[in-house]
């Protein structure tokens, strides 16, 4: 109950009672029918008793008429007995038949309308019902109708009720997918109004937050290229050659840090699409290797060549960073590239880490940010790896650090179809 959606559970609610109300009216039918087959049953009885026991007493016209009157019933004129007498051998229905030693009582069916036939020795009285039309039948029946049609138009008018939450839901998905122009709309001001101009001014808040962030990242990085350009002139120009490594090094890992900045600002926009083909492995760790300018001799290759379905440049900056980092933290300064099962695995000699891996892939973590990184390695990987479809695994067993590249073959396989 808890996953089903609203819509379902209005469905579900409103057909269970929508078939309790259909099931109860048709037992009152059958209840209703079986109540007037006794109820006439009883009628008819008690006038075969009444009219046999005062026939007995030879009642003169004024006591018949009071019986008929009593019995809400009316003789049938002498003139018409013998064609009521002819429908009924044609097409009459008996309903009841009872009567005693003195005499016999029969009631007739003649298209819905009863007739009483009375045989006594000294009486042959043909009559007909005269009660009054009971609409009780009519009036419950047009009542269910009328009960079922309400509940039926209350169903439409909460499904229509409901039928902009759908419309809601899409323009929330619009801009959860990266449309960031997406606007809420709705034009009355119940709850689901509410609602939506609530998530609209979240949008607008959004978007006016994500504007100065890009305008500040831009503008930072920009003002920070000139001076950083003049520094590093400068640095080149120093004749002590151990200050002027010092001061290059210096430059040169802030460029790192702005173009890692960039790197992480353009891979988490919401918008932001993967460029997937079928590229070689070993091409992309080739490609890793000169982004690196190490000697080949600190990188390790053992891989099995295989296609992937990835972005090359943002595949090619992953493994770039993990040996990166391999070489940096590892024991030896060096790392291994090996593939497993269709896992590609970065191996680096060192002890287990400290905290577990999220910790590691949240930006400017402090393990990173106490050694020679700013702690946006592994944040960049692992955010690259979410958009190219894969997962960021690791262990460590003898002695060794092993990150691994886990395909999530589920986006893989939609990858593939674009």
């Amino acid at each position: 109950m808890r996953n089903l959606s609203v819509t379902t559970f209005i469905h579900i609610l409103f057909s269970v009672a929508i078939a309790i109300l259909i099931a109860t009216f048709l037992l009152f039918l059958s209840w209703d029918k079986d109540r007037r087959k006794i109820d006439e049953f009883k009628r008819y009885q008690l006038i075969s008793i009444t009219f046999l026991s005062n026939l007995q007493l030879n009642p003169d016209r004024d006591d018949l008429k009071k019986l008929y009157k009593d019995l809400h019933v009316k003789p049938v004129p002498r003139k018409k007995v013998k064609e009521i007498r002819k429908k009924i051998e044609k097409k009459g229905k008996t309903v009841f038949s009872g009567g005693s030693s003195v005499g016999q009582v029969r009631v007739f069916d003649i298209d819905g309308k009863h007739y009483i036939y009375v045989q006594h020795m000294s009486y042959n009285l043909m009559l007909k019902e005269d009660r009054p039309k009971n609409y009780f039948f009519e009036i419950a029946v047009a009542s269910g109708v009328f009960l079922i049609g309400l509940l039926l138009l209350l169903y439409l008018a909460v499904l229509k009720k409901l039928y902009p939450l759908k419309k809601l839901h899409r323009q929330i998905q619009r801009f959860a997918q990266g449309d960031m122009n997406t606007r809420i709309t709705y034009e009355h001001d119940d709850e689901i109004g509410k609602i939506a101009k609530s998530f609209d001014d979240a949008i607008v808040h959004i978007n006016e937050l994500s504007t100065s962030k890009n305008l500040f990242m831009r503008n930072m990085m920009h003002e920070l290229k000139t001076p950083i350009t003049k520094g590093r002139i400068v640095a080149e120009m120093l004749e002590d050659e151990g200050t002027k490594k010092v001061l290059v090094r210096a430059f040169e890992r802030m460029n790192e840090l702005i173009s890692e900045l960039a790197e992480i600002e353009r891979v988490t926009t919401q918008s932001f699409e993967p460029d997937f083909e079928y590229v070689m492995l070993s091409e992309i760790l080739g490609d890793a290797q000169e982004l690196l300018m190490t000697h080949s001799n600190c990188v390790k290759v053992e891989i099995k060549d295989i296609a992937l379905t990835t972005d090359k440049k943002l595949m090619t900056l992953v493994l770039k960073n993990l040996i990166d980092n391999g070489m940096k933290y590892g024991k030896d300064k060096c790392a291994m590239i090996q593939t497993n099962h269709g896992m590609i695995e970065v191996i680096s000699r060192g002890d287990a880490l400290e905290h577990p891996l999220n910790y590691y892939t949240e930006p400017f973590s402090q393990a990173e940010k106490r050694s020679s990184g700013f702690g946006l390695g592994l944040y960049i990987v692992d955010s690259i790896l979410h958009k190219l479809g894969y997962r960021l695994g690791y262990k460590h067993e003898e002695g060794k650090n092993i990150f691994i590249l886990v395909p999530n073959n589920e986006k893989l396989k939609i990858a593939r179809t674009k």
